[in-house]
């Protein structure tokens, strides 16, 4: 059986994807330049920041992929 994923539906998977990329470079940059106790402080919240978009993420994209 052949899986057809229409060019919207593909579309839109790869700017999920971009928007993952830009997520995981908003969090090395968060963090870029950091050192000791500064970085340790943002760690964290930059760390619980990207765990969050990405989840949100993961669930637009099983909704892309399901319609």
């Amino acid at each position: 059986m052949t899986t057809y994923i229409s060019d919207r539906t593909a579309q839109r998977l790869a700017d999920i994807d971009e928007r993952e990329r830009q997520a995981w470079d908003a969090y090395s940059d968060s963090l870029r330049g950091l050192e000791g106790k500064d970085y340790e402080n943002a760690e964290g919240e930059s760390w619980d920041r990207l765990q969050k978009r990405l989840r949100q993420l993961g669930d637009e994209r099983q909704l892309v992929a399901g319609a």
